[in-house]
């Protein structure tokens, strides 16, 4: 059994899972109940201590998605673009090892992610497979020939700090213009209060509304969703993939998001790129992370 932690900004979900990717036991903390003032890694060695003892079960080691850049190698947080106080600098792998006396394996949790749906979500036994994630920004991963495009230092896959106009608006990532400045939920919040003067809208309000007719939002979704298609195609032609996976709480917005934009992608990519490509939403959900840190963890520890 291993101890699976999925590290995020707000809370890290723990998980015990087999080799099998089976998912035998979960949990959760805050980990910014004080304002950070407490590390967040702090935070997360408590709860996967106190989660450990509540279960009594013997693990065979950790394996750790994470928010921010992580090099794969070291396990070490490289960049988080500031979000998050007291975080950045931190050596997952060395900490864990260190607290627990376990072999420890850290990445970054959008490639997590496309490593979870991989191994037991919608891409099982699929080689070649892109995933973006929806959310406040968008997260992405490539499986590329079975394996997961890590690049020179781990952190390769940001797909969303891919500039698309050196003049569009700035990004938390210091450049302007990137496809998360498009093709976020943020994005699409941002989109659709103008086009109605609407406010306090969330991704949750605007599916809702547009399923009841507003025509206003109706038009801002379906702009934004040409955005995102957009960016979709740029990445096909880039990795030829099988598949592309969507994810994010947007992603179960089966009709009005992910027929719409299936059909988007698969009409603008180019002919051979489009042969036996599918699009769907992601399976996994708040599990993807942790099954995915797992096959990570496996891997590592088999080519150890």
């Amino acid at each position: 059994m291993i101890l699976a932690l999925d590290i995020g900004g707000t809370a890290v979900k723990l998980g015990l899972v087999d080799e099998e990717g089976t998912v035998h036991a979960r949990g959760s903390a805050d980990v910014s109940f004080d304002g950070y003032r407490t590390p967040v890694f702090t935070t997360a060695v408590r709860a996967a201590d106190a989660f450990l003892q509540a279960h009594q079960t013997d693990i065979g080691g950790i394996a750790v998605s994470a928010t921010g850049q992580v090099e794969t190698d070291t396990g070490i947080v490289v960049g988080t673009n500031g979000k998050i106080p007291n975080y950045e600098g931190t050596n997952l792998k060395a900490g864990l090892e260190a607290a627990f006396g376990k072999e420890s394996w850290a990445l970054n949790d959008a490639n997590a992610a496309v490593l979870g749906e991989c191994f037991t979500g919608a891409a099982r036994g699929l080689k070649d497979v892109l995933m973006v994630t929806l959310g406040t920004g968008v997260g992405g991963g490539v499986v590329t020939g079975g394996r997961l495009l890590e690049g020179r230092r781990g952190i390769g896959g940001e797909l969303g700090h891919m500039p698309l106009r050196a003049d569009g608006p700035p990004c938390p990532c210091g450049l302007a213009g990137c496809y998360e400045s498009y093709a976020s939920v943020t994005a699409l919040v941002r989109r659709c209060e103008e086009a109605s003067g609407l406010s306090g809208l969330d991704g949750r309000r605007i599916f809702r509304l547009v399923s009841e007719g507003n025509r206003y939002l109706a038009n801002a979704l379906n702009g934004w969703i040409r955005d995102v298609a957009a960016g979709l195609c740029g990445l096909v032609h880039l990795f030829n993939p099988e598949m592309v996976l969507v994810g994010g709480g947007v992603s179960t917005q089966e009709d009005l998001l992910i027929r719409p934009l299936r059909e988007a992608v698969l009409s603008q990519v180019m002919p051979r790129f489009r042969e036996g490509l599918r699009l769907e939403r992601a399976s996994l959900g708040n599990d993807a992370g942790i099954v995915g840190a797992v096959r990570f963890w496996l891997d590592r520890h088999q080519s150890a």
